[in-house]
């Protein structure tokens, strides 16, 4: 027999045992196709860092050493217990205590964030240990070399300490490594050897001071797996948002395990979770932490697939009936409030709240209902068109919704034009691609690209043709995206309307 740990868990495996059998006696969660973790039992390494933990009567931060730390060698053995002597708004000083700096009376620069020494009346007998809190020049009779770290977290307590504040203790941050080998795989008929530790997933506790966030990470992962698009020392991150964007909600460290979204600028959307700590940033919004399974995350190679699972799980009751979302809501301790049609055939289309965490807050949500034949099924064609959907599944929410309002704005004859609500066009380009050649089909689903003044345009038939696409167009002016199941579910609606696609 062999000793083996699952998830945490141990368990008695017979010599010989696969993965497979692991996860069978673990009753483990396991997404065939996504990776999984295995480490070997192995020695721990002590290895000092540049870190320190700075222990306020506010609360912790930490620094990190930078250029000649000789001066804080000697000195940081004198700061515990040490008060705050005065502040401002630029900067807040502890001391007074004895050095052998040698002062200078010279202005100098100082970033936000900065640790550095100076001195009271230029005599080092009175030196004090000085955080910037703002950038800003000026002479506070320090050294030549007078910054000496930075700070990197808990950059928040710093704006909150005041000069009846003191320093408790400072520890230096020990890093523990264990030194093992390590691998990844998706092959179940992989040997176990005694003392191996095994990671199907990992687990993500959600953070209640973000909910816009923690809902995009939610649609994220709403099929249980995150895929490591992007792979680096410090993180990982999925791409399948990038683009989507969300609202800047909660400044915090980017500690080991953060799960963070970026909000503004290159990667707008893009979902990272970190390896290693990272400073706080006024563009990466931390949306909650890696709770379980951290050691996957560490090993997961680019292209791979992770098997997740998130505190809380998602409510999302869009497409679904009102009697089915009452029974998922009602095992929450959720109640359903019932607004627009609700006959048996209703298919919510809207909740509100909109997010998970603001449901959960208030214990109840709101579901619009309409008519289950206001819902068009499409199945669509990601290998033909995959740049015209990133556009239309955008423009609709479709990659973090499980369907979205599409307005029909013109019909004639066997033509229905349509219009998404949210503008796409600005930042999605929709360049030619799977254009018809000789004749489109009844139920073809096409998009107007960039060839063609009305760009943006959705269009279906409900017969073919051999000479215009389902928008109007040429068909050099006309994108197949996909199909809709039942085309003549269209009949009847005129223009002002609103139809929900869903995909197939």
């Amino acid at each position: 027999m062999i000793s083996i740990e699952v998830n945490g868990q141990k368990f008695e495996l017979k010599d010989g045992s696969n993965l497979k059998d692991a996860i069978d006696i673990s009753k483990a969660l396991y997404i065939p196709g996504t990776t999984i973790g295995i480490f070997k039992a192995g020695m721990e390494k002590k290895e000092a860092t540049s870190e320190y933990k700075i222990f306020t009567t506010k609360g912790e931060f930490r620094i990190e050493l930078t250029g000649d730390t000789t001066l804080w060698t000697k000195s940081s053995h004198e700061f515990a217990g040490i008060k705050a002597h005065w502040e401002t708004s630029n900067s807040i000083a502890f001391g007074p205590f004895e050095t052998d700096l040698i002062p200078e009376r010279t202005a100098r620069k100082f970033n936000r964030f900065d640790v550095f020494f100076g001195t009271g009346g230029y005599d080092a007998k009175n030196s004090y240990l000085l955080i910037s809190r703002d950038k800003h020049t000026t002479d506070y009779g320090g050294p030549r070399e007078a910054v000496v770290a930075k700070v990197i977290s808990g950059k928040s307590i710093i704006t909150k300490l005041r000069q009846s504040d003191s320093i408790i203790r400072i520890e230096p941050v020990i890093k523990w490594e264990t030194l093992h080998e390590k691998a990844s795989t998706n092959d179940l008929l992989t040997v176990l050897e005694e003392g191996m530790r095994i990671f199907t997933y990992f687990k993500v506790d959600l953070s209640d001071e973000s909910p816009e966030g923690a809902e995009h990470f939610l649609a994220l992962i709403r099929k249980k797996f995150f895929k490591v698009d992007t792979f680096s020392n410090s993180f990982i991150s999925d791409d399948e948002l990038k683009g989507e964007g969300c609202v800047y909600e909660h400044w915090d460290a980017r500690s080991e395990g953060s799960v963070a979204t970026r909000t503004d600028g290159l990667g707008n959307g893009r979902i990272y979770i970190y390896k290693e700590d990272r400073t706080s940033s006024a563009v990466h919004s931390v949306a909650g932490m890696v709770s379980q399974g951290i050691e996957l995350i560490k090993i997961a190679p680019q292209g791979s697939s992770l098997a997740v699972i998130s505190n809380p799980e998602r409510i999302m009751i869009l497409g679904t009936g009102f009697d089915t979302a009452e029974k998922m809501l009602s095992a929450r301790g959720i109640k359903l409030e019932k607004r627009g049609y609700t006959g048996e055939d209703a298919i919510i289309v809207e909740q509100e709240p909109d997010t998970t965490i603001e449901i959960i807050k208030e214990g109840m949500v709101t579901g619009l209902g309409v008519k289950s034949e206001q819902i068009i099924d499409v199945r669509f064609y990601y290998d033909l068109a995959p740049a015209t959907l990133d556009f239309f599944r955008h423009s609709l929410r479709l990659k973090d919704r499980p369907l979205g309002p599409l307005p029909l704005v013109y019909t004639y004859e066997n033509t229905f034009l349509f219009k998404s609500e949210k503008e796409a066009e600005a930042y999605k380009e929709i360049n030619p691609e799977n254009v018809p050649k000789t004749k489109i089909m009844a139920g073809d689903i096409g998009v107007t690209n960039q060839a063609a003044k009305r760009y943006g345009m959705i269009g279906v038939k409900l017969i073919s043709d051999e000479k215009y696409g389902p928008t109007g167009e040429k068909f050099e002016c006309t994108n197949i995206i996909g199909k809709v199941i039942d085309p003549n579910r269209l009949k009847g609606f005129k223009a002002g309307d609103v139809v929900y696609i869903r995909e197939v």
